[in-house]
């Protein structure tokens, strides 16, 4: 399966995307990361999320407070592994990226818990 830009998604990005995994927690590549930039759906290349929106949660995966813009994801409620969560899905491909829970620092209070495989980054400086 390729990606937007005709690479080969990982095995890891496909058990995550499409098969609804998740990457183990403080593994993922962008858990750190503090550069100024957007982050795309690494299937399709829709925006998700701003860097300016992304903090540490202390969970094992990037979180952030909010989406780029509003649309840019839509909810699924997940009630596997005998929890009632509710799942964070691309709205542009429906790749799975992760969970939003209640207990973010922003205004809205929520907090999107997202794998980092599931996510390409482009920097502020970038030319793609």
């Amino acid at each position: 399966m390729e990606n937007y830009k005709g690479e080969l998604l990982t095995e890891e990005q496909i058990r995550v995307a499409k098969n609804k995994g998740t990457e183990a927690p403080f593994s993922g590549e962008y858990l750190d990361m503090k550069e100024d930039g957007v982050f795309k759906c690494v299937v399709c290349g829709e925006t998700l999320f701003e860097s300016d929106t992304k903090y540490d949660s202390g969970s094992g995966w990037p979180s952030f407070t909010d989406p780029a813009f509003e649309g840019a994801v839509k909810f699924v409620e997940d009630g596997s592994h005998g929890m009632n969560r509710v799942e964070v899905k691309c709205a542009n491909c429906d790749a799975h990226l992760g969970h939003v829970f209640p207990d973010g620092p922003g205004e809205s209070g929520e907090r999107y818990c997202i794998n980092s495989c599931v996510l390409d980054f482009e920097g502020k400086d970038s030319e793609e």
